[in-house]
């Protein structure tokens, strides 16, 4: 059988916090303050925005790697933390990661109108987070009461690795029976998410003000002046480049003009790795 280069897409891959619910992403960082806090350790929402996107154990280490954290922890329990003590500060930060979950399960403004065109285009919906299957659990059954089922979902400790690697979207890929990686588009509000997005062979949408960078609810969000508005987007769009995201919109409800760029370019033979 010979192959055909795909001309349209088979598959979004949407990420969950920041992307589709939670505008801004509170839900994952604000337990981390809470987490470390129950040590006796100060963490700032700033500090724990910082490595958002990636597995929530790995956050938590990396976290802790960052030296004034680290002065932090031990300055409180007389060594630096070993991976001992990031399990233990994860085994509490899970429940009240799963105690919380629904006080931030809002969907993000445009995210079901969206999802519908992006069906009636014939995508399947796909998805993968940094939450655990645990968590995950009671994210999907919140947002199905809100009107959102995605077709396949992956949990961070549903693969080998986690994001920046690519196994929860290429995980996806396999479940919905996707003829071709270049089909599908991976949207993400954080780095380590286009990474995964662009080690899977995918195009790629960076989320500039739905998500973790800007780090406001969708109110906050919409009372910021145009000036402070277009410097935030500079602002985010600049930590976003190492990434090579190929395109950058403000939230999910900005998708569909970008699908329809996309099957654009399949249409000329256009790959994601080229671009």
């Amino acid at each position: 059988m010979n192959y055909q280069q795909p001309t349209q897409l088979q598959a979004a891959i949407l990420d969950w916090a920041g992307t589709v619910v939670d505008f801004g992403s509170f839900a994952p960082t604000q337990i981390f303050v809470e987490a470390f806090a129950e040590f006796g350790v100060q963490v700032s929402l700033e500090e724990a925005r910082g490595p958002m996107g990636m597995g929530k154990w790995d956050h938590i280490r990396t976290l802790c790697n960052v030296p004034e954290i680290a002065e932090r922890y031990r300055a409180a329990f007389g060594h630096l933390p070993s991976d001992e003590d990031v399990t233990a500060i994860y085994e509490r930060f899970m429940p009240l990661q799963i105690a919380k979950i629904g006080e931030h399960s809002a969907l993000i403004p445009g995210a079901l109108e969206t999802i519908g065109q992006l069906r009636e285009k014939g995508l399947k919906i796909g998805s993968c987070s940094g939450y655990p299957a645990v968590v995950m659990e009671k994210v999907v059954q919140l947002a199905a009461t809100n009107g959102y089922v995605a077709d396949h979902v992956v949990a961070t400790d549903e693969v080998p690795n986690g994001r920046p690697h690519p196994a929860q979207a290429l995980a996806n890929v396999i479940a919905l029976g996707i003829s071709d990686v270049a089909a599908c588009v991976k949207v993400d509000d954080t780095t380590p998410g286009i990474l995964e997005g662009r080690s899977a062979g995918m195009w790629t949408v960076a989320l500039l003000c739905s998500g973790n960078a800007l780090g406001l609810d969708y109110a906050a969000y919409k009372a910021l002046p145009a000036e402070k508005l277009a410097a935030e987007r500079a602002r985010i769009a600049q930590q976003f480049e190492a990434s090579r995201p190929h395109y950058m919109i403000d939230t999910i409800a900005d998708l569909p003009a970008v699908v329809e760029e996309i099957n654009g370019r399949l249409k000329r033979g256009e790959t994601p790795q080229a671009g």
